[in-house]
C-alpha cells in the first residue's frame, strides 16, 4: 500500500507547469511552480516544518508549547497544520490588510487569530511585528517563529525547492522568477541554484510601498518608499535576515492593479486558480521579458491559491471599487454607476447652515445640492462653509441662502465623461446628473478621479 502517515508527508515535489496564453509574449519556456499542491496550498508548508523541527531539536519549542508567529496567512496555515500534528497551540498575528478568507481558514484549523492594524511604522506598539514580540513575552511556555530573520525559512528552500526545480528542468533552468517578502523562497532556491550554475538570474517581484528594489539598487533605505498597499505576501517595509541580495540580481516592482489583474487572467487563461502574488509574478515576467532568449527555461513559483482571495481580487465588486475592474468608463452615468440608487442628498434655501453640516457629517458627503419651491438654486461645500465660519463664528444659525454659491451644473444622461470634467473648476466640484422623471443624482471630484483607470 501506499500511504503517508501524516499530512506532513506529502508536503514538497509540486508539479512545474508550463504556461502558454498568460506570457504568449516572452519568446521562451516558462514553467511555473504551482505551490498551491502542498496540503496548506503555499509554498510555506516547506518552512514551517523546517522551523518547528529545528526550534524543537535546539530546545527553543518544548513539548505542550505555543508558537506565536506574525504573519500573511500563509505561514500561520502551514505552522498550524504543523502544530495539529505535533500537539502544539498557535497564536497567528494578522494585519488588516489580508484576505477575510485567510483569517477564517487559520480559525478553522485552530489558530488564534490576533489582527492588528496595517498602516503603522514596524517599531509601533500596535504593529504585527511588536504585537506577535510582545504575546511571545508574555505566554508561558511560548516560541515566537520570527520567519523573517528565522534562517531555517531559507534553509527549507536550499534543501527542498531548489534541489526539485534543478531536478525537473534537468540543470537547464536559466533564470528564476520569484515575488519577495520573507525572502526565504528567493534565498534558498538562489543559493542552490547559483551553487550548481553561476549563470542563473535570480529575480525578484517587489510591490510599490516596498523597500527592497531600492536598497538593492543603491544600499539605501528610504522611508519614502514605504507605503500602504493592497498586494499581499510580496514586499516589506522592513529587511528580513532571510533576503540575501548578493544573490539578487535585480528587481521590478509590480502595481497593486497589475497584480489583481494578472491574477484574474492566469486563472482565466491558464485554468492555475492561484493568489495574488502570482499576478505579480506575471506581471513582473512580461516587465522583464528583454531578458529573455528563445533558448531560455524561465521557472516563476506560485506561492498560494486563489482560493484565499475569493472576496477580493475575484470579487468584481472589490475590483470595481478600487479601479481595478477593466471596463470601458464612457458616459456620466458609467462613473457612479455603484450608487447612482442613492437618494440625492439636499439642504434648502431656509434651512440653517447646521443643518447642511450634520448631513454632511451624517452622509460624509463634501458638497450638497440648494433647492426651493422652483428647483435647484445653489450649492454649499465643506471649504465655503469652513471660511464662512473663520469670519462669522455665529453662520452655523444662518440661513443656507446667505452662504450659498451658485448651483451646480446639470447634465443628461448619455453625456460623455470628457464632456462632465470640463465642468469641474477651482469654483464648481461638483455636477447633477438629470436621471428624469425629476430625479438627479451628483457626481463629485472622486467620481471622476474614481473612473480613471
Amino acid at each position: 500500500m501506499d500511504f503517508s502517515n501524516n499530512i506532513l508527508e506529502t508536503i514538497g515535489n509540486t508539479p512545474l507547469v508550463k504556461l502558454n496564453k498568460v506570457v504568449a509574449e516572452i519568446d521562451a519556456l516558462v514553467l511555473a511552480k504551482v505551490e498551491t499542491f502542498n496540503p496548506g496550498n503555499s509554498v510555506k508548508d516547506r518552512m514551517a516544518v523546517k522551523m518547528i523541527e529545528d526550534a524543537e531539536a535546539d530546545g527553543r519549542l518544548q513539548p505542550g508549547g505555543t508558537i506565536i508567529e506574525g504573519t500573511s496567512g500563509n505561514t500561520g496555515m502551514g505552522l498550524a497544520l504543523v502544530a495539529i500534528i505535533k500537539g502544539y497551540k498557535l497564536i497567528c498575528v494578522i494585519s488588516d490588510k489580508q484576505s477575510k478568507e485567510k483569517m477564517d481558514i487559520l480559525r478553522a484549523v485552530g489558530a488564534k487569530v490576533v489582527v492588528c492594524p496595517t498602516d503603522v511604522e514596524p517599531t509601533d506598539p500596535r504593529s504585527y511585528y511588536s504585537v506577535s514580540k510582545r504575546l511571545a513575552l508574555e505566554t508561558p511556555n511560548s516560541w515566537y517563529v520570527n520567519q523573517y530573520d528565522n534562517m531555517s525559512n531559507s534553509l527549507a528552500h536550499y534543501e527542498q525547492t531548489g534541489p526539485e526545480i534543478w531536478k525537473q528542468t534537468d540543470g537547464k533552468i536559466t533564470h528564476f522568477v520569484v515575488g519577495v517578502g520573507t525572502g526565504g523562497t528567493i534565498s534558498g532556491v538562489g543559493k542552490y541554484l547559483k551553487e550548481k550554475n553561476p549563470n542563473i538570474k535570480i529575480w525578484g517581484i517587489d510591490t510599490y510601498g516596498s523597500v527592497f528594489k531600492k536598497y538593492h539598487e543603491t544600499g539605501i533605505f528610504d522611508e519614502n518608499e514605504i507605503y500602504s498597499y493592497i498586494t499581499e505576501g510580496i514586499g516589506e517595509d522592513i529587511l528580513p535576515k532571510n533576503v540575501d541580495f548578493s544573490l539578487i540580481d535585480g528587481f521590478t516592482k509590480v502595481t497593486d492593479k497589475d497584480a489583481a489583474v494578472y491574477t484574474r487572467k492566469i486563472a482565466l487563461e491558464e485554468a492555475i486558480f492561484v493568489g495574488n502574488s502570482a499576478g505579480a509574478c506575471i506581471k513582473g515576467l512580461l516587465q522583464l521579458k528583454e531578458h529573455f532568449k528563445p533558448d531560455d527555461v524561465v521557472v516563476v513559483l506560485f506561492h498560494d491559491s486563489g482560493s484565499r482571495y475569493v472576496g477580493k481580487m475575484f470579487n468584481d465588486d472589490w475590483m470595481r471599487e478600487r479601479g481595478f475592474l477593466e471596463e470601458n468608463i464612457t458616459k456620466a452615468e458609467d462613473v457612479i454607476k455603484d450608487h447612482i440608487d442613492k437618494e440625492l442628498i439636499v439642504v434648502r434655501t431656509e434651512e440653517l447652515v447646521s443643518h447642511a453640516i450634520d448631513r454632511m457629517r451624517k452622509y460624509k458627503i463634501s458638497q450638497i445640492p440648494v433647492v426651493d419651491i422652483n428647483g435647484f438654486v445653489g450649492s454649499v461645500d465643506e471649504t465655503d462653509l469652513f471660511r464662512s465660519y473663520v469670519a462669522d463664528k455665529n453662520v452655523a444659525e444662518k440661513p443656507i441662502k446667505e452662504v450659498m454659491g451658485k448651483p451646480f451644473p446639470i447634465v443628461q444622461l448619455g453625456t460623455p465623461i470628457e464632456e462632465v470634467s470640463k465642468l469641474f473648476t477651482k469654483e464648481n466640484d461638483a455636477v447633477l446628473l438629470d436621471l428624469g422623471n425629476g430625479n438627479h443624482h451628483i457626481i463629485t471630484k472622486y467620481d471622476i478621479i474614481g473612473s480613471i483607470k
